[in-house]
């Protein structure tokens, strides 16, 4: 029975027929064919093993290289000497207003030596103390006995010029005079002293040490504050 809400359709007798179905080739399963042999594939095999072993060894022996390279720095920042420092304390010149010159003359002086190393001593196996006046030694003398300092210690180095020691002339003392109604009186003292380095049991060669302390008096003979406690360049020759 024919539903009246549906529109009617027609077919031809053309589309009941069967369409013919494109002509497809038969399929043919071609074996796969191999480049290389099974040998040549395990030799690949074993390389790779190999490169990837020799790359674990090689970076293994990179970073002990490098962790030995890093303690030795280490050790050697901790071990490397350090020269000791000095500062200049007192320098005084008692008799600088007396006329008489350096008949009764007296230069006394003290300086600290410091120590900074951690774990480094020195000896001091001799000391020498000059002055100077104007780039002109007017006096020199023996200072401490050989000692020992250990690490991390301050030492007193002190000495006195007296009128044996004190080699200028009359002149000098006027160029002294002079100065000291400018207020001021400019002097060097040098200390020279031959030391050695002590690491644990090992004791380094002599060096020969050079200690130059620039000090100004004024016209009552005592350090100006302003030279008070200078550091000392220090060198080696």
């Amino acid at each position: 029975m024919a539903d009246p809400d549906r529109l009617p359709i027609r077919y031809t007798q053309q589309e009941f027929q069967p369409q013919p179905q494109p002509h497809t080739p038969p399929q043919t399963h071609q074996p796969i064919k191999r480049r290389h042999t099974a040998r040549y594939y395990a030799h690949r095999v074993r390389e790779s093993f190999t490169a990837r072993v020799t790359k674990i060894l090689c970076a293994i022996f990179l970073s002990l290289l490098l962790v030995v390279g890093i303690v030795f720095f280490i050790l050697w920042l901790s071990l490397r000497p350090h020269r000791p420092r000095f500062h200049i304390v007192e320098f005084t010149v008692p008799g600088l207003a007396q006329p008489s010159g350096f008949e009764n003359a007296q230069i006394t002086f003290n300086v600290t030596a410091r120590n900074s190393n951690q774990q480094i001593g020195i000896y001091y196996d001799s000391m020498v103390g000059s002055v100077f006046y104007k780039d002109q030694q007017i006096g020199s003398t023996p200072l401490l006995d050989p000692f020992y300092q250990e690490p991390k210690t301050t030492t007193i180095v002190y000495g006195t010029f007296g009128a044996a020691t004190l080699t200028a002339n009359n002149n000098r003392w006027e160029e002294f005079m002079n100065d000291r109604q400018q207020g001021t009186v400019v002097f060097r003292l040098d200390i020279t002293s031959v030391i050695r380095f002590k690491v644990s049991i090992w004791d380094s060669k002599h060096h020969k040490m050079h200690v130059n302390c620039d000090v100004a008096v004024g016209s009552d003979g005592s350090i100006l504050p302003a030279w008070k406690n200078k550091k000392c360049p220090v060198y080696f020759s």
